[in-house]
């Protein structure tokens, strides 16, 4: 089972590595509109969940933890985006893919399991 700290660390680092796989991508107008979106929705999934950390109420620490499921599902969109755009296969897009689809379970069976 992982614990909590775990997907602390976990999702600091996806932000992380987002950014740093934006970085190489071209600068058009198409991944500049792109870069923005990803980088906010793939930092503000895991500054949500920090936050859900200090939550007031269960209630407040499930809303926080729906936020990061939006800001996932967000930032697995515009993951697809920049596979569907790319002409040849990316090894570090293709890890950031599968990791933002196991983000989107984790915080969906959090916020499902949570009362």
């Amino acid at each position: 089972m992982m614990k909590q700290n775990d997907l602390l660390e976990r999702t600091f680092v996806f932000g992380i590595d987002c950014l740093k796989f934006l970085r190489q991508l071209p600068n058009d107008y198409e991944y500049r509109l792109i870069r923005f979106q990803l980088g906010k929705s793939a930092t503000s999934l895991g500054a949500n969940y920090e936050e859900s950390q200090a939550g007031s109420s269960r209630a407040d620490f499930k809303n926080k933890c729906r936020i990061s499921l939006r800001e996932a599902r967000e930032s697995n969109y515009w993951l697809r985006v920049i596979n569907a755009l790319e002409d040849k296969p990316d090894e570090t897009l293709e890890k950031l893919l599968k990791e933002s689809a196991e983000l989107k379970n984790i915080f969906g069976a959090i916020v499902n399991n949570t009362k």
